[in-house]
């Protein structure tokens, strides 16, 4: 399989997530939309700890863009607490549910398709901020994502993204839920190293295919691209995962254009 079949294929697979009604990823209730609009928003671009509200101040009729975040969940909030927001997201089925919520709530967002790499529908200096719920696994390259934020935001602007910690992939997935820390993969990882029969094994017919970055790529890439690192904190899957239970495997990190 190659990286555009793989692209392709997360397309379709979070397609499918979207209509599965999964339990990781509710939409947004309307009790949460509407302390939002009561000056009490929390979102997150982790899987447990939210975004420090500081990150995200003042937000009042600020440009916000949330990258590779359809679904209903960080756009809605932004949008209830006062922001201009557009949310951009490879799968149209994803951006139905922000629609849906937008429609249920009486919100005012925008929805776009589109790869994270490829931004070129906004001009350069259009947010004051961008928000990237934890997704940079899904896509096969770091530093055209990083390009594109820089691009896009305003001088002053900030990145507020999720990763996730490559260790995160070192390990037999299928015996580490078991507890059972066998090292079976190198860093970088990606599923495309796997066979196919391998990632029927680990993946099965649902899940998208997934890129463990290294650190060097995701935060050296930042600083790289241009940006300055002034914020970053750690977080768990939860759920009981037994490698959570021993090391925090999320980044959650604000990374700010200062020229």
């Amino acid at each position: 399989m190659s990286q555009a079949d793989a692209i392709r294929k997360n397309e379709q697979m979070w397609d499918a997530i979207a209509t599965a009604d999964d339990e990781w990823f509710p939409v947004v209730s309307e009790s949460d939309v509407q302390s939002a609009r009561e000056g009490q928003m929390k979102i997150n671009v982790t899987a447990q700890v939210p975004v420090p509200s500081e990150w995200l101040t003042p937000l009042r009729n600020r440009d916000v863009l949330c990258l590779a975040a359809g679904g209903g969940r960080q756009g809605p909030l932004l949008a209830a607490a006062g922001a201009v927001v557009t949310v951009f997201d490879l799968s149209k089925r994803q951006l139905e549910r922000d629609q849906f919520v937008a429609e249920r709530d009486s919100l005012n967002l925008q929805t776009e398709q589109g790869d994270m790499r490829d931004l070129s529908l906004f001009e350069d200096g259009s947010f004051d901020w961008v928000v990237n719920p934890c997704s940079l696994c899904y896509c096969p390259e770091v530093l055209p994502v990083w390009r594109e934020c820089y691009r896009v935001l305003k001088v002053g602007g900030s990145l507020i993204t999720g990763l996730i910690n490559p260790v995160n992939f070192l390990f037999d997935e299928v015996k580490a839920t078991r507890g059972e820390f066998v090292v079976a993969h190198r860093i970088p990882y990606s599923d495309l190293d796997l066979t196919e029969d391998q990632r029927e094994k680990v993946l099965g017919h649902e899940r998208p295919i997934r890129f463990g970055h290294s650190l060097a790529e995701m935060l050296g890439g930042l600083t790289q691209t241009g940006f300055l690192i002034d914020g970053l904190f750690e977080d768990r899957w939860g759920m009981g995962d037994p490698l959570s239970q021993r090391i925090e495997l999320f980044l959650g990190v604000r990374a700010t254009r200062f020229q």
